[in-house]
Formats: C-alpha cells, structure tokens, sequence
C-alpha cells in the first residue's frame, strides 16, 4: 500500500509504525503479547465472537488478537486484520496457522472500504487512540457492518493511572529530550482517557448502546525475569523507548540505569507488577 491510501491525518502514525515503532514491537513480539495477554483475554471473551462471524480486527500489528477471533469463528467464519504497518503485517502473516480463518490487510481503517453490511464485529486491542479524526474513522467502519453489529475494543485510561508506562518515561526525562506535548484529544495512547469523549465519538458515528466499562492490572513488565528483564521491556515498549529511540549511547544508558533504580522501588522478587488502567468499550450498530 502506498502512503497514498492512507489519510493524510494519519501518515504521521503510518510512517512511526512502519518504521521504528514497528521495529520494536517486531524485535520483542513474544514479549510484548505475553505482557498484554490478560488485557487480549478479557477483550475477546467481550467481544464474544461467535462461530461464522466475520471479525474485523483494527490496529492488528503482529495478528495475536486477529488469530484469535479466527479460531473463535472457525471453520466458516473469517478474521481479518487490518494495520497500516506492513513491517507487523509481515509477522502476522508468518505467524498465522494455516488451519485458522485469519487473514490480513495492509490498509488505514479511516479509509478501508468493506464490503456494505458484512461485518458482525469490529474489534481492536490499543488500535483505535491513534486515528486523527475518530468520528470519521469509526463512521467508516461502521459503513461495513451489518444491522446490529458490535464493536468492541480495549484503550487505555488517563496516564495517571497507567505507571506500567509513566515510572520509566518520569525515570528517563533529563536524559533525553522531553516527547512533543499532546493535547488530550490528540493521537496517542491516551486519546480516549477521557470516558465522555469515547462515548461522544462513538454516537457522532452513529454507534448505539455504548457501554464503557474500567479494568484494572497489575502488568509484570519483567515477566518474572527480574530488574534487568523490566529495564529491557521500558526500552522496546511504551513512552519512554519512544523519547530515547535517537538517543546516543551514553544518554540512553544513563536512563536505562534510572529507569532500573525506579522498578527497583516496585519490584517483587523476579517481579516488577506496575499498574495498568484500561477501558473496554462495547457498542451496536443500529438494527
């Protein structure tokens, strides 16, 4: 797909995804899934895709949720992921099982034209912060489900209430150039903190029955493999590895090591369980 095919709104995150983000996340694939597998159990079981179904998944990366859905809807049914980084789509493609439904598309869901009222759920674990316009993007989708289709997807709350992501950004400032400062309604992880804004988009886009319910987490960034483990995981994932990706050595070293003196004050044993805050959204197209 060519940077044409994505809305000009959103080529900022297109080129972040395609490029270093992506790299990232497609270095530490296994990690980054095993870290969020709670979050993507919970957000399929409310999904509650069925078998049959046709599920579209936004914001797939590397496909862990879109195979999923695909062995919920299996054999008749369909997954298909959608991300505008062919860097992750190269893994997801590899990493699918050739006996489960799945299948995936280079496309910008603000643009991505589905087939009129064939899809029964839209779907999306952290995908949907990032579009520029939301009320557009989820107007489009919802072009292509069907009469009473669902949406289901999971965001994350206010940083605040998110440390998993804030202690190692607070502990790396002074060490790099601080990250451009986003307005709250901007893209980026945050964009749907604020509940009433989520719950605005999604009737301007003609979404009934929104629903916005709050989870909380303990998320074990070190995956029981200690300091060294957690410090390794702020430097591939989340804010802070956004703010020391250019960085000189030097620089990024120093972070590194406040980063480890600041999990050290949360750590467990092997452990280092930081809070994570989530929204998870329901809603239905009208019947």
């Amino acid at each position: 797909m060519s940077m044409a095919s994505i809305d000009f709104l959103n080529t900022a995150q297109a080129a972040y995804w395609n490029g270093a983000g992506g790299r990232r996340w497609a270095d530490h694939l296994d990690r980054h899934e095993a870290l969020f597998r709670p979050i993507s159990d919970r957000l399929i079981d409310v999904a509650d895709a069925r078998p049959g179904e046709f599920v579209l998944d936004i914001g797939c990366g590397s496909g862990a949720t879109t195979i999923e859905f695909a062995a919920r809807v299996a054999p008749e049914g369909e997954a298909l992921g959608v991300d505008v980084s062919e860097t992750l789509l190269r893994h997801a493609r590899e990493r699918a099982p050739e006996d489960v439904p799945a299948r995936f598309i280079h496309a910008d869901a603000t643009l991505y034209e589905a087939p009129p009222g064939e899809i029964d759920l839209v779907a999306s674990r952290f995908g949907v912060m990032f579009f520029a316009d939301p009320t557009r993007s989820f107007a489009n989708l919802r072009a292509g489900m069907k009469p009473g289709g669902r949406l289901a997807f999971a965001c994350w709350r206010a940083a605040r209430e998110n440390p998993w992501m804030i202690v190692p950004l607070r502990a790396a400032a002074g060490h790099a150039p601080p990250l451009p400062e986003l307005g709250p309604e901007d893209p980026g992880p945050f964009a749907f903190a604020d509940e009433n804004r989520v719950r605005r988009i999604l009737f301007d886009a003609g979404f009934l029955d929104v629903d916005v319910e709050p989870e909380d987490y303990q998320l074990d960034i070190a995956l029981g493999g200690g300091l060294d483990a957690a410090v390794d995981a702020a430097l591939s994932l989340g804010p802070a590895s956004r703010m020391l990706e250019d960085q000189p050595e030097p620089a990024r070293a120093a972070a590194a090591a406040a980063i480890r003196d600041a999990f050290a004050r949360h750590a467990d044993g092997d452990r280092v369980p930081l809070g994570a805050a989530v929204w998870f959204v329901t809603a239905r197209n009208p019947d």
